[in-house]
């Protein structure tokens, strides 16, 4: 898939997924990765921004598969900014689904 698509979508995976459900960074790797193909180094520093932004507070949880886990939690800016993200992203898709079945049509 191209670079580019998974680039301005991994955003909004992340506040979809968070939006659910607290998880840490590996598991939203790994939930990513069994729909899109990306890598592991892709999802971290978007999650620091999107905290640094305030969408997003963390909670260490004690794992019993090794050392402390970093939970990510959307907080209510987090939800608002995921709202308006998912609001462009139907108006995004909408519009370049109607391109492509006009030019689709008449080929």
């Amino acid at each position: 898939m191209n670079v580019q698509f998974k680039k301005g979508v991994l955003n909004l995976c992340v506040l979809v997924l968070l939006d659910k459900q607290d998880r840490y960074g590996y598991e939203l790797v790994q939930k990513i990765s069994d729909q899109i193909s990306i890598s592991e180094g892709s999802v971290y520093p978007l999650l620091r921004r999107l905290t640094k932004e305030g969408y997003f507070t963390t909670y260490l949880q004690e794992s019993t598969e090794g050392p402390p886990r970093k939970y990510y939690t959307l907080t209510d800016a987090g939800r608002e900014y995921l709202h308006e993200q998912l609001s462009e992203w139907k108006s995004f898709t909408d519009g370049v689904n109607t391109l492509i079945e006009e030019g689709v049509r008449n080929d």
